[in-house]
């Protein structure tokens, strides 16, 4: 099996970045979801509320965080390295509370700019501090240790190319457009699998860059995959959701699933790249 797409997303909810090699430290690739905006009560804001976070770009600078909006005369440019004894945040990331290192008023006026006030509430951007740690829920991992930065819940997620063909020759059956892998968000897209055999693995590893990656939890999708991630317009609404729904990609559960939340087992430190084989071992058949 071989990766095809590496992706990051260094604000949670913005536009992601594609990668040819991915540097990997303990809480899943370098710079993803190392940042996030909040709404006035701290909480974490993504585009299920507002969609229009699709329309901002990013771009990583040698020294620096750049985003990009159409309607803004200046891109924002904050600094990589930051005070880590700067003032720091309680934000909220569903039921997880966290420390988050807040990136100042200039950068709260620009994005309150250029996406509005959702609920009449200033936006502003916050970074994961390097000395915090955000662990992932056990309830799914094998034993391992296992964090996470602004992620919803794991370090990885895992999609495969045949799942999507599966899904798009559905789509395409019942007279809608087939979509693109973006609107799922992932960081590691493969091939050379059947259509949605993920749900049997239990690791992925690369012997020649000592990575291994532990499946651990099928993801559960909402409806920011009816969105363009471009523009957040949904173009069909309720696609793909209700298709997904109607395949059972994950028997035994309800809803929409597509791709396989995964956690790191080695290889903090090195590095994925584009065209690298990986290994599969399955899950084994309980009796």
């Amino acid at each position: 099996m071989r990766i095809t797409q590496l992706n990051i997303y260094p604000v949670k909810s913005l536009r992601g970045i594609g990668l040819e090699a991915a540097s990997i430290t303990a809480r899943g690739f370098a710079f993803d979801r190392h940042w996030m905006i909040v709404d006035d009560d701290n909480r974490f804001v993504t585009q299920r509320e507002l969609p229009a976070m699709a329309q901002v770009g990013v771009r990583l600078a040698p020294q620096a965080l750049v985003l990009e909006h159409a309607d803004a005369p200046e891109p924002l440019v904050i600094e990589l390295e930051r005070d880590e004894a700067a003032p720091r945040l309680a934000v909220r990331i569903w039921k997880d509370e966290c420390e988050a290192l807040d990136e100042g008023a200039r950068a709260s006026a620009w994005l309150t700019e250029v996406l509005g006030r959702p609920g009449g509430s200033d936006l502003r951007l916050v970074r994961f501090p390097e000395d915090q740690r955000r662990d992932i829920e056990p309830d799914h991992l094998c034993g391992e240790p296992a964090q996470t930065g602004f992620a919803d819940g794991y370090s990885f997620l895992v999609t495969s190319e045949a799942s999507l063909e599966a899904l798009d020759e559905r789509l395409l059956d019942k007279g809608l457009d087939g979509v693109p892998m973006s609107r799922f968000r992932p960081n590691i897209v493969v091939t050379g699998e059947g259509p949605f055999d993920e749900r049997e693995w239990d690791e992925l590893g690369n012997e020649e860059a000592g990575v291994r990656l532990g499946l651990r939890k099928p993801c559960k999708r909402c409806k920011i995959i009816t969105q363009d991630q471009r523009t957040g317009v949904a173009p069909t609404p309720k696609e793909p959701l209700k298709t997904l729904v109607e395949m059972a990609t994950q028997p035994g559960l309800k809803g929409a699933f597509f791709g396989q939340n995964a956690t790191l087992l080695a290889g903090e430190g090195r590095e994925l790249r584009v065209g690298d084989w990986l290994n599969v071992s399955r899950r084994r058949a309980v009796t």
